[in-house]
């Protein structure tokens, strides 16, 4: 059988090794390109070059289902003559390393029986370079027994951002021709069997890269070092401030003497002594650590991060030994959602603040996978892949990302196959059609919380596989996502069946998680998504002309709806509207703001009470003068108010100096958005409860589509009280749409630009709202 690359090399070790090998170029070259994996993670070199500007390569996947390989243009990198490439390989996810800071699960959960399970025996290694010369002919090289390996300076590297690196073991020049490779070994070819098992795919989705570098400020000496410094003592920390929380690589130069050793201890927030905190509140002390042993006697060395990224703003370093010096520290940010698609500034900087802190937050969790924060689990979780998706998508160009999460969904869904173990050692079937809530999920939590619900089995995580696909289909109006992802979908709406109970609701997962009373109201949402996913499945059917499936899925559609009104729907007499109770408040008409907006976003609510609904909505803004809402009722919340004209009270909440808002995480320092509405929130850069940026696009600039790819939109901008000119743009998929509204002198003029290809209407009835002339260019 046909090999994409060459055989998988190893050194036999799980520790990162270097490998390379010599060649001979003795024609004009017209092409070379090189396919490239290393597992966990590789950086590939020709002559002494690092090839291209990725990090961390290959993508986050489940290695026993699908691993990512990545090409190489590699024509301008070649001599003629003799030529050498090589490859640096570390861990990632592929052998998980676990000294200092490793995800544990938290003591308010069972113990877990189904601990992360490496994918290999040992670090891998697999290539081809193909090499067309101007003559016609091709030569191959691949990976073989004829490639050199040997042990890498980096002697420990954890996916969680800690990395030992022993700089007595530096290679200089070890991927040029000119350098003596008679002490290293000879590459050992992996037998059939320990080779990795997933199908080899090429990397799709844009490489994580570095997006900004940040040099690191000087804050001083930790309260009780700085005399050490006089004594020449051994030890000293000094703190270094970034100026943005973010995840990044770290870069310095240190000089002292071979053995010597400098510590840097990377943090979110700095403690009341004035040392970096990296105690995650309410969770466990995150002890991250970068650990470099120079290497040489009184030469400056220059050491990088290399195979793990770290995750704050600040760090604390630590120099063991008198002779140590340390200069030039850098932080690399990086990201995979490094091309933007969009632009909004004010002339109200809080609103640039909370957009700018925002982004931010997106760029530090968009890597080969969304994760939930960098700092505390670094998981794929699933649920902003839809939740967040309008925000991000205007923000940034998530078309080949989202295809990658939506791919790692179908890796992982459950078949009747799938099994797990329970606290007995017994077998657990989950169920066909299961999607897990993580995506690739390597530290699986499976036994249910006890009076808190499933972790792994969430209706809203697993509903990305239907309705991350419906975001991806209605800003790009690519099809094809919906044909790789509509029977995948049909499976887990499938799965879902089983897990109504005997009331016909969905109540096993989380609810409005994340809200900050622990308002869940489980049944209310769960169950709303269960009716959005069977409509938006009849939405693909209809799409893809399977006419059947649609009549199905619409009745079954009708069935929760009608179920969900007879149950849910009632009459306020103290208050005189129609409101949807919360099912886990029996003998009261309890309401929140996720249990109104999620029936009105899905046109759940009778046509005949809607009004009403949307009044009880409306109560429930102006009762709690506030947005109290979890990550998953939150952007129902926001577009619902948005689309029935509460654009005013949107405004007034996102810029409340107080916890729950936006401008109240700024008004903390923040740079990147916290976890909860809280100060000191247990992670300080989750992106998951970022959905203003949504309304930004769609409720104040007003691009809203109509047609899937924008290729027919309404423009229906609104002006903020507080806010005298905005300009926003978007570069759609059919070209940019932009948008400049200003008052001034009591007149509001309007300009647009819009693509020739898109049908567009303007709509200023928001702008009209307050009596003002409005002028439209």
């Amino acid at each position: 059988m046909y090999r994409i690359l060459g055989k998988w090399i190893t050194n036999q070790t799980v520790e990162p090794f270097y490998a390379r090998k010599r060649f001979v170029v003795e024609k004009e070259v017209e092409k070379a390109e090189a396919s490239v994996c290393g597992l966990g993670q590789f950086v590939f070199y020709i002559n002494g070059q690092k090839v291209g500007d990725h990090e961390l390569d290959p993508g986050w996947t489940n290695y026993r289902k699908i691993i990512q390989y990545v090409t190489f243009d590699v024509t301008e990198y070649l001599n003629k003559g003799e030529n050498v490439l090589g490859a640096e390989v570390g861990n990632g996810w592929f052998i998980k390393m676990d000294e200092h800071y490793t995800f544990t699960f938290p003591k308010f959960m069972p113990p877990n029986p189904n601990p992360y399970k490496p994918f290999g025996k040992y670090l891998v290694l697999a290539l081809e370079m193909a090499i067309t010369y101007t003559d016609g002919t091709t030569e191959i090289i691949r990976t073989d027994d004829t490639f050199e390996v040997k042990k890498h300076p980096v002697v420990m590297s954890n996916v969680y951002g800690s990395e030992t690196i022993d700089g007595r073991l530096n290679q200089d020049g070890w991927s040029e021709a000119w350098y003596d490779a008679s002490d290293w070994e000879k590459a050992v070819i992996l037998k059939e069997q320990e080779e990795p098992q997933g199908e080899l795919m090429k990397q799709f989705q844009p490489a994580v890269k570095v997006i900004q570098t940040y040099k690191g400020r000087d804050l001083g000496f930790v309260s009780g070092y700085q005399a050490k410094e006089a004594a020449c003592d051994t030890t000293e920390r000094k703190i270094y401030d970034f100026g943005q929380n973010m995840s990044g690589i770290l870069e310095f130069e240190v000089h002292g003497r071979a053995g010597d050793i400098v510590k840097l201890y990377p943090a979110e927030k700095l403690g009341p002594d004035g040392d970096v905190d990296q105690m995650a509140k309410g969770w466990v002390n995150l002890d991250s650590c970068i650990t470099y042993i120079i290497g040489k006697d009184d030469e400056w060395e220059t050491c990088r991060m290399k195979f793990t990224y770290f995750a704050g703003r600040y760090v604390t370093v630590e120099r063991l030994g008198n002779h140590v010096q340390f200069r030039h520290l850098r932080a690399h940010a990086i990201s995979s959602a490094w091309k933007t698609d969009g632009f909004f500034a004010s002339d109200d900087r809080r609103y640039e603040q909370i957009y700018h802190m925002i982004e931010k937050t997106v760029e530090a969790n968009l890597l080969s996978v969304h994760t939930d924060c960098p700092t505390i689990e670094r998981f794929a979780w699933q649920e902003p892949n839809h939740l967040m998706a309008p925000s991000i998508f205007y923000m940034k160009d998530g078309q080949r990302l989202w295809e990658k999460f939506l791919l790692d969904m179908r890796m992982d869904q459950h078949t009747a196959n799938d099994y797990f173990y329970d606290l007995d050692d017994n077998k657990v079937y989950p169920g066909a059609g299961l999607m897990p809530s993580q995506c690739p999920c390597y530290i699986p939590n499976v036994l249910p919380v006890p009076g808190m619900g499933s972790f792994y089995d969430i209706i809203p995580w697993g509903s990305t596989c239907i309705l991350g696909t419906w975001w991806h289909y209605w800003f790009y109006g690519d099809v094809q996502i919906i044909r790789d992802n509509y029977e995948a979908g049909m499976r887990y709406l499938n799965h879902l069946k089983t897990k109504m109970n005997e009331e016909g609701f969905i109540n096993h997962g989380l609810g409005d998680w994340g809200n900050p009373r622990n308002e869940l109201a489980r049944e209310n949402i769960e169950t709303a998504f269960l009716y959005a996913d069977a409509i938006t499945l009849a939405r693909f059917a209809r799409i893809l002309g399977k006419e059947q499936d649609q009549t199905r899925l619409e009745a079954y559609a009708e069935s929760v709806k009608k179920n969900y009104n007879e149950k849910l729907l009632v009459w306020d007499d103290v208050n005189g509207f129609w409101c949807y109770r919360a099912w886990d408040h029996p003998g009261e008409n309890f309401f929140t703001q996720a249990c109104e907006a999620l029936p009105l976003y899905w046109n759940l609510v009778p046509e005949d009470q809607y009004e009403s609904v949307v009044k009880a909505f409306a109560y429930t803004l102006e009762r709690e003068g506030a947005l109290i809402s979890g990550e998953v009722g939150l952007p129902y919340v926001i577009q619902t108010a948005c689309k029935n004209g509460m654009n005013d009270m949107i405004a007034k909440f996102i810029l409340k100096e107080e916890h729950p808002s936006y401008y109240a995480f700024i008004l903390d320092g923040e740079t990147t958005l916290g976890e909860y509405w809280e100060r000191n929130p247990r992670s300080h850069c989750h992106d998951m409860m970022g959905h203003i940026i949504e309304w930004y696009y769609n409720g104040i600039a007003g691009i809203i589509p109509e047609e899937a790819g924008f290729s027919k939109i309404v423009i229906r901008p609104f002006l903020p009280e507080s806010m005298k000119e905005f300009t926003c743009s978007y570069h759609s998929v059919k070209g940019e749409i932009r948008v400049h509204v200003k008052e001034e002198d009591g007149i509001i003029m309007l300009e647009t630009k819009v693509p020739e290809t898109v049908i567009y209407r303007i709509d200023t009835m928001n702008l009209e709202a307050e009596g003002k002339e409005v002028i439209v260019r």
